[in-house]
């Protein structure tokens, strides 16, 4: 859990939708979805500069051992998040960093076997 005190570093990405995203890390945890487990990337975004809202970056473990077994060594924990962040990227891109409707769970998007290769691929790994 981050400090409450934490500085956070705010960035911009301007997307290929014709957004500039405002976005901050806020925090990594493990966690579990549908039964599989992973490590969770939460980001604060904003859109519009006055509002911000979490979205969050599932990065299956099932990939990453899969990936480990198959180059000889496990990905860093700095490589873990650099692959979060690529995703977020991706996500920026396609137009689906939404903030989510009132009450309801912050938007996520996954890093699996279908995209683990391509992600890390632009981080040259």
């Amino acid at each position: 859990m981050p400090r409450p005190d934490a500085v956070r570093r705010v960035k911009s990405y301007s997307a290929a939708d014709g957004y500039v995203y405002q976005y901050y890390f806020f925090e990594g945890n493990r966690a579990k979805r549908h039964g599989s487990l992973g490590g969770e990337f939460t980001y604060m975004v904003s859109a519009d500069r006055r509002s911000a809202f979490p979205f969050k970056i599932f990065v299956m473990q099932s990939a990453l051992d899969a990936w480990a077994k198959q180059n000889g060594r496990q990905l860093s924990s700095s490589e873990e998040y650099a692959v979060a962040k690529m995703r977020l990227f991706q996500a920026f891109d396609e137009g689906s960093v939404q903030a989510p409707p009132e009450g309801q769970q912050p938007g996520e998007v996954l890093v699996d076997d279908s995209n683990l290769e391509e992600l890390l691929g632009q981080l040259g790994i």
